[in-house]
């Protein structure tokens, strides 16, 4: 989710990430501080997590599986996407921060490390997949009231007031892209499709819509004109796309046998 600066601007609103929100406009000029601001930054980190935590108990308790094992495997989970997400944002731009795409790294490797030291066998993918969706179609609301992840300069008539330019609002971008990814996991989990589909569904998906939406969001070409975060997204779709093809392929080809 990036690092936060030290200000930004929304419209009339100008927004300390750690002191003040400042209002300037239609002839007012007034400040909020801590109390007003922690609210849209914060709070919408936080409501992230909870809707995520709660996404992963429903449907874990659809599936039967909310047992103890799980909920440390939630932990493991979680651990390992914040030290994912850091030390992948210090690698990229050398700043504190959080990387999505390093925390989901961490977060799955951590989780299929701490399965196999407990010996649970049976996949548990697809719990994260709509906890993953949901937290992110939440949590990004808080990149925006931020000014992290902020987009590129655009006159689009949707654009915001961000770092002095108008831009596309690319942290509402990814949050809308989320929305979708949950609502086509969640018709997808109707038809029973074999466990982790919806994990490397999400995956698939994911890195199709953070590559796309990288065009719009400021940021520096690592090589042939495509930021760091695309070239992972390349390496996510390859993985993700051959995890979902192997997985769905005997079912199809068990299928058409059983028409045969």
């Amino acid at each position: 989710m990036g690092n936060f600066i030290r200000a930004t601007e929304i419209g009339p609103w100008t927004y300390n990430a750690r002191r003040s929100a400042k209002y300037n406009g239609a002839g007012m000029n007034f400040v909020w501080h801590n109390w007003f601001l922690w609210t849209p930054l914060a709070g919408c980190y936080a409501l992230g997590y909870a809707v995520g935590l709660v996404a992963w108990i429903v449907m874990a308790r659809r599936r039967k599986m909310a047992t103890s094992g799980m909920a440390a495997i939630v932990a493991a989970a979680l651990i390992g996407g914040l030290i994912g997400g850091h030390i992948a944002q210090w690698v990229a731009a050398g700043s504190d921060g959080k990387s999505v795409l390093g925390a989901l790294a961490g977060g799955y490797i951590a989780a299929i490390l701490y399965k196999r030291f407990l010996g649970i066998r049976r996949p548990t993918g697809d719990l994260f997949a709509v906890a993953l969706s949901a937290g992110e179609a939440v949590g990004r609301w808080g990149c925006y009231f931020a000014g992290c992840c902020y987009g590129k300069p655009t006159h689009e008539p949707w654009a915001i007031w961000q770092h002095g330019a108008w831009r596309h609002p690319s942290q509402l971008y990814l949050s809308a892209a989320n929305a979708l990814i949950l609502v086509v996991l969640l018709w997808c989990d109707r038809k029973r499709p074999p466990e982790n589909t919806l994990f490397f569904l999400q995956g698939v998906l994911y890195c199709i819509a953070r590559f796309t939406i990288e065009f719009f969001r400021e940021g520096n070409a690592a090589a042939l004109g495509l930021t760091a975060a695309q070239w992972a997204c390349l390496v996510g779709l390859l993985f993700f796309s051959v995890k979902l093809h192997r997985l769905l392929y005997p079912a199809r080809l068990a299928q058409a046998v059983g028409r045969a």
